[in-house]
């Protein structure tokens, strides 16, 4: 026999736990489910819940390990049994964790032996002919033996609040079963799936002011949201397009934001935009080469203009439509008509996009 813990206890709510080091636990009910006795909770794998008969204070308690089941001593007024497996390193824990002590145990099938005395002394008188310290103290033994897992049960009842909380574990359900509760987790996951992805979806509508359009713009994200809540029509009338539409929109687009800019007279610029329209690659070595060329050459014009939000009054107007080159040139010819839309449109500056918007139906009267 080895003794894991000898000494005075603090309790509160009348209630202490041994805990396994792991994600487990349970409420009081669920601990008692489906069980005989109230005062040892052995329901939950891995934890042990542990009642007292006094709400607040200290008690004796004596916790022990033995290699086999040990003799069941006659002072013991209140003693109940149940099968108990630790998860992980084991610890008798105070209520809501104020306190814990280690307990020695391997993780294996134990018999565990709750015992206790004394457990009504908080609700009974003191005889006035005795002394303090002759009054017997409450005080609990926990013992822990291998054996294999049985059901609980009440050896011996002699107190009022053992009577109740026998009473309280044969009220309480069974908890569920292992399966039961991997069923309620993955229903509970699928909920909380179907919860997100209804979130998600109403922001969206939101987002796209109630009525979400074509999915493949949906995936685009800022530019085509940007383009739907300046002209939403224009943007579902490209989304219905075939695609060489888009393309020559989005050609028309690109050239329409280099002349409001007056990139279209830069030496460097103008046979780029003539190669757009031949379908032919752009005549840059890279992509980072017009950003430097755009920068550095004295004859590129400098205008600024108010980004589309009002919130910057001198954005280069020149660097907001550069990025056409880049973008007319995209794979996909839906993603690469509404960016550029959306650039030019925001190359127009602050308010003036519905020019361009007009200029386009003119051009393409079948937007």
């Amino acid at each position: 026999m080895r003794v894991l813990l000898q000494d005075k206890v603090w309790v509160h709510y009348g209630q202490l736990s041994v805990e396994s080091d792991v994600e487990i636990g349970g409420d009081m009910g669920e601990c008692f489910g489906g069980q005989r006795n109230g005062l040892l909770g052995a329901a939950v794998p891995g934890t042990l819940f542990l009642m007292t008969g006094l709400h607040t204070g200290e008690v004796g308690f004596t916790v022990e390990r033995h290699d086999t089941e040990p003799a069941l001593g006659p002072e013991w007024e209140d003693v109940v049994e149940a099968s108990f497996r630790p998860v992980g390193e084991a610890a008798l824990v105070g209520w809501a964790g104020e306190w814990s002590v280690e307990l020695d145990l391997v993780e294996t099938d134990y018999r565990v032996r709750y015992c206790g005395v004394g457990m009504d002394r908080e609700n009974a008188a003191e005889p006035e002919d005795t002394e303090p310290e002759d009054v017997e103290q409450e005080r609990y033994l926990l013992q822990f033996w291998p054996a294999p897992p049985a059901p609980d049960g009440v050896v011996r009842q002699s107190s009022a609040q053992a009577e109740y909380w026998h009473a309280y574990a044969r009220k309480q359900p069974p908890p569920p079963s292992p399966e039961e509760k991997e069923r309620a987790r993955q229903e509970a996951e699928r909920e909380r799936r179907r919860a997100a992805e209804q979130a998600r979806h109403e922001a969206l509508a939101r987002e796209w002011g109630g009525v979400l359009p074509d999915p493949r713009l949906v995936a685009m994200g800022r530019p085509a949201v940007d383009l739907g809540r300046m002209d939403r029509p224009l943007l579902d009338a490209l989304a219905a397009a075939d695609d060489d539409v888009r393309r020559r929109v989005a050609r028309w687009a690109a050239r329409r934001a280099c002349v409001e800019a007056g990139l279209d007279g830069v030496a460097w610029i103008a046979p780029a935009l003539d190669a757009v329209d031949r379908g032919e690659p752009l005549p840059f070595a890279d992509d980072r080469e017009p950003w430097d060329r755009l920068l550095s050459d004295p004859t590129v014009p400098q205008t600024v203009i108010t980004t589309l939000d009002g919130r910057t009054d001198n954005f280069l107007q020149q660097a907001m439509a550069l990025p056409v080159l880049f973008s007319v040139v995209g794979e996909d010819p839906l993603r690469a008509v509404v960016e550029v839309v959306h650039t030019a449109a925001a190359t127009m500056g602050y308010g003036r996009h519905g020019v361009l918007f007009a200029e386009l139906r003119q051009a393409f009267p079948g937007l």
